[in-house]
């Protein structure tokens, strides 16, 4: 998640503050049922989240988790290929002594 996604996030969260403590007494609510109302959402939001936060610590999903396995898969494509075209450019006896040599150890 990025950090623009985290601003949008509480931004929407604050209008939400704002509807339940400012409309619902328009509504027709009382103000100690709009305070309960805002502070019950306000719990199940903060409930939500922590629980999202810990399943994606369970599940290893997370944002840099999941940055670096990308970054590792694309390293070692760019590794693998570098040492194939390095194999493939020696000749064949080169080739096949360093195959035994990776074999006796």
């Amino acid at each position: 998640m990025t950090k623009g996604k985290v601003i949008q996030i509480g931004f929407l969260f604050a209008l939400i503050g704002f509807f339940s403590l400012k409309v619902l007494p328009l509504i027709g609510y009382t103000e100690l049922t709009t305070s309960s109302i805002s502070n019950i959402l306000l719990i199940f939001i903060v409930f939500l989240w922590v629980m999202s936060y810990i399943s994606r610590v369970i599940t290893g999903n997370m944002t840099f988790m999941e940055q670096r396995k990308r970054y590792r898969a694309k390293y070692e494509k760019i590794i693998d290929e570098k040492l194939k075209s390095k194999f493939n450019s020696l000749s064949s006896e080169e080739q096949e002594k360093l195959l035994e040599e990776i074999e006796e150890k």
